[in-house]
């Protein structure tokens, strides 16, 4: 065990002894996301390093500290990625954080999410206790999968100190079209599209200035790709100005983005058949029709959390506003979804002390 690992089991038990809260923390680019962080920060960015890497075996296993950057950047010599495309919202962004944030990029309909790509990982609970889950095949999990759960816990359930992940290799071919259509031909258009074997990849839609726009990459083999440009149609754009569109989708750097800075973002997740929704503004479409951004005030909170339940999904206030009114950032969890959260709360972290209130503010 090295020393990094042992200065945070030794801080953990101290602080479940005393029950201190602990604020599970690596790069903090995605501080803002869920609840204020509360309590005293315990650094996990001394767990760095990639630890096993077999390309030809399509797994990595590496420290939760490290760097999702320096990551990326070893898969890319290989010609190989994380299909899920996880967002960065800054260069210091880790591993760790990535998987207790469970957060993907444009690619998540097609390729998949976070959770779908763990294999296996070691975590330290609120005991104080290392233990090991999965490992680094698919086929290995048996009972209750606890890797996959912690993706998305945003760090409320244990540490994560180390997590193995499927990779996969690069597609040979990508290809990114625009159509000038509304939101409603859009959302009919891509569930059109989803029906027939296309190599679809990603997708969005949004009011641009020159007027809406759905944008779609397709990616897999050239004959695949070039085959769909042929039959679905709209304008073919440059693969390098596409990419650094799509890669600032990922990173909410577009325009659409950065101009509602300062107002809240609010992230609304339903069915890819959802139609067109009763919001106060045109949204930004993302996942197919599955992923809906829009920027609102604060007295919407409660209308979008209405609109998004009647469609068969939830609303999650994604970025809050400075200064903006308060309100639960997740949905309100109903019976018994949320008597499993507090159980397996209660059974990871008896002494309440990580990431207090993070997830939800009674939990």
């Amino acid at each position: 065990m090295d020393g990094a690992l042992s200065h945070c089991i030794e801080t953990i038990r101290t602080a479940s002894a005393a029950a201190t809260p602990l604020r599970l923390r690596g790069g903090g680019t995605k501080d803002f996301y869920g609840e204020p962080p509360m309590g005293e920060v315990l650094d996990t960015t001394g767990l760095s390093g990639i630890r096993s890497y077999e390309p030809s075996e399509l797994f990595v296993t590496v420290g939760a500290g490290t760097q999702l950057a320096e990551l990326e950047a070893v898969l890319a010599e290989q010609g190989q990625c994380l299909p899920f495309e996880p967002p960065r919202f800054g260069e210091s962004g880790t591993v760790g954080g990535m998987v207790a944030a469970g957060l993907s990029g444009p690619a998540r309909a097609s390729a998949g999410s976070v959770r779908d790509f763990v294999l296996g990982l070691s975590m330290v609970n609120g005991r104080g206790e290392l233990l090991t889950f999965g490992g680094q095949v698919m086929k290995n999990v048996a009972g209750y999968d606890v890797s996959r759960l912690m993706a998305g816990a945003l760090g409320t359930l244990g540490l994560v100190a180390k997590v193995s992940l499927k990779v996969l290799a690069r597609a040979p071919a990508e290809a990114t079209l625009k159509f000038a259509m509304t939101q409603r031909e859009a959302l009919q258009r891509l569930n059109a599209w989803g029906g027939q074997p296309l190599p679809l990849n990603a997708s969005r839609w949004l009011q641009e200035s020159g007027g809406p726009a759905l944008y779609l990459r397709l990616r897999g083999a050239h004959a695949a790709v070039e085959a769909a440009c042929k039959s679905i149609g709209g304008e073919r754009l440059d693969d390098d100005a596409a990419q650094a569109a799509w890669t600032a989708c990922r990173d909410q750097q577009l325009p659409w983005f950065t101009d509602r800075v300062g107002r809240d973002l609010w992230r609304l997740s339903v069915p890819q058949t959802a139609p067109e929704l009763d919001l106060p503004e045109p949204p930004l479409v993302e996942w197919h029709g599955a992923q809906r951004w829009i920027a609102a005030d604060a007295s919407d909170a409660e209308q979008l959390r209405r609109v998004a339940a009647q469609a068969g999904g939830h609303a999650t206030l994604f970025r809050a506003s400075p200064g903006g009114a308060r309100t639960q950032r997740m949905h309100p969890l109903a019976s018994p979804l949320d008597r499993i959260h507090r159980e397996l709360k209660r059974q990871f972290d008896p002494a309440g002390i990580f990431n207090r209130g993070r997830l939800y503010p009674e939990l």
